[in-house]
């Protein structure tokens, strides 16, 4: 574990500020600041509490976890507001529902003319404990999101409006799936934190993915 990356990793969190820019925060030289990020020295306990205060962590995490293990993953850190958009949804239980929904709303955008859809997913929380203690499933739930004018039948349409989210970018999120998704959400949790945001679920979906050869998490916000 090292102090010095984990403030150069919570700088990069708290939209890549400098250096001077912390320094000035906690009226201290910029080479101060550095020596921290080297390690040739540590902040007395009065700043140590200041930048706890700054990046919302505690002294546990500043000085003995490792909060950059997952940086060189993921890119793109950022807060943007998703416009409006309208949807049709499928819900899938079973041991490897993700492809099973994905497929399935593929399938329906073809039917309507759309080659390349905008497909988004999530997990599907209505699973009991049968099902996943038993017989090994889980849910997951994936969306096709509706091209502006286009209003295909047979199917519900929903709509959400505007929202902000917070989101990070994973260029490779299949070359080690079962760790890389799940660290995507905790960095961006980590994020969220650090930043003061807050998540929500009132009226949206509160976190989705970007279906593809590369991944874009997003988590609601307020």
């Amino acid at each position: 574990m090292s102090f010095g990356r984990n403030l150069q990793h919570l700088r990069r969190m708290c939209g890549n500020m400098t250096q001077e820019a912390l320094a000035e925060r906690l009226g201290v030289s910029r080479q101060t600041v550095s020596k921290w990020e080297l390690d040739a020295a540590q902040p007395e306990m009065e700043k140590a509490i200041e930048l706890c205060g700054l990046f919302n962590c505690t002294l546990d995490n500043l000085f003995r976890e490792e909060m950059d293990g997952f940086d060189s993953a993921f890119t793109e850190l950022r807060v943007e507001t998703v416009p409006g958009f309208r949807y049709v949804k499928h819900a899938v239980i079973s041991r490897e529902p993700e492809e099973d929904a994905i497929r399935w709303a593929i399938r329906v955008a073809r039917e309507n003319g759309v080659e390349h859809p905008r497909v988004i997913g999530w997990d599907f929380p209505c699973v009991s404990m049968e099902q996943v203690n038993v017989y090994h499933m889980h849910g997951y739930e994936a969306a096709w999101v509706l091209p502006e004018g286009l209003t295909p039948a047979g199917v519900e349409i929903r709509e959400q409006k505007a929202q902000k989210y917070a989101a990070i970018h994973i260029p490779e999120p299949f070359k080690n799936p079962f760790a890389t998704i799940p660290n995507a959400y905790k960095t961006l949790q980590e994020y969220m934190r650090t930043n003061g945001l807050a998540h929500t679920d009132q009226d949206v979906i509160p976190c989705f993915e970007t279906d593809g050869d590369t991944m874009d998490v997003y988590i609601a916000c307020s």
